[in-house]
């Protein structure tokens, strides 16, 4: 097994490690959208926190969640490390410059924008996940015969805050930039570019992360603006 260590220290491991959890987490997106959807249901936030309770009890989900948690510390410590790597060896110059990739102003701070990300993930977390899973602030509801927290109050309360409301969206704007770049360099790291299928590749990625940041952003001004004023 030596072989698979050091191919997992070497500087392509590392990229496509971090290529794979980046397009896990990616793929994740799709789901955590669907599920922050149940938002916009006229039902007085049953549909959404049924969809809560299910993700915070159901055991397969539990184990699911811990591979995204181990996820997001690989792709992050990773990104930060090849970018303190390639920094190091090549001065100013940037991966996405020297590996192909024609140069956006995302792909020259890709590490900034990680960062900014993984800072968005722990107060996001901690404003809702673990404030619904260890806390104790709020009120409960009773859907289908069974007594939960009621998490739509929170997410109510929260987006009734204007600079709250901005700082999601600014949130996601940083998420859009990330995105696009990312997708379309995890698929040539992993040996998926050519002339015929490239344009296609970017052309569905920006579109996918335009439409999923979109669907983010459009949550959090839904409420500010028609349920919470």
């Amino acid at each position: 097994m030596n072989w698979f260590g050091t191919f997992l220290t070497s500087k392509m491991g590392q990229k496509i490690v971090m290529s794979l959890t980046g397009l896990f987490l990616t793929s994740f997106l799709l789901i955590h959208l669907a599920g922050n959807l149940q938002l916009l249901k006229d039902d007085q936030g049953e549909a959404f926190n049924r969809y809560a309770h299910f993700m915070v009890h159901n055991p397969v989900i539990e184990f699911v969640s811990i591979g995204l948690y181990i996820s997001i510390l690989i792709h992050a410590i990773q990104g930060i490390w090849i970018a303190i790597a390639n920094r190091k060896a090549r001065g100013a110059k940037s991966y996405a410059k020297t590996s192909g990739v024609s140069r956006t102003w995302a792909s020259g701070n890709m590490a900034l924008l990680g960062s900014l990300i993984l800072f968005f993930i722990l107060i996001h977390m901690g404003d809702f996940w673990l404030k619904y899973k260890f806390g104790s602030s709020l009120p409960m509801i009773v859907i289908d015969g069974v007594e939960q927290k009621n998490l739509y109050f929170s997410v109510s309360q929260t987006f009734s805050e204007l600079w709250l409301v901005c700082f999601y969206v600014l949130s996601i704007l940083v998420l859009f930039f990330h995105l696009t770049h990312g997708i379309s360099s995890a698929f040539q790291t992993l040996g998926i570019n050519n002339r015929k299928y490239t344009p296609a590749i970017k052309f569905v990625g920006n579109l996918y992360a335009f439409l999923i940041c979109l669907g983010f952003a459009y949550i959090p001004i839904y409420f500010y603006l028609f349920l919470t004023n």
